[in-house]
């Protein structure tokens, strides 16, 4: 069974563009995001098992210089907002 999680990171300042660029070319990224307040940037990940979602997070994000803390949420369920709903109708007709 898949696992997604959000990745929340503080990095050095001015490092954030230079990170996302890095980030999102990872196979585990769906997508990546510069964010304001306590994290300065998040990451939605999807991996297929707990222990691939670690060695991802210890070995690539954690190794990068720029990247200060990480707090990683594995999301327990998803729900869909009305607009990705409607995106799928449309894609499906």
């Amino acid at each position: 069974m898949a696992v997604k999680a959000y990745v929340m990171m503080k990095v050095s300042s001015g490092s954030e563009r230079e990170i996302c660029k890095k980030i999102v070319e990872f196979d585990e990224v769906m997508d990546v995001s510069i964010v304001y307040g306590e994290f300065d940037i998040i990451a939605k990940v999807k991996v297929d098992e707990l222990e691939t979602l670690e060695n991802f997070l210890s070995e690539n994000l954690r190794n990068m210089p720029s990247i200060m803390l990480t707090s990683t949420m594995i999301v327990a369920r998803e729900y869909k907002g009305k607009a990705k709903r409607n995106a799928l109708k449309v894609k499906t007709l």
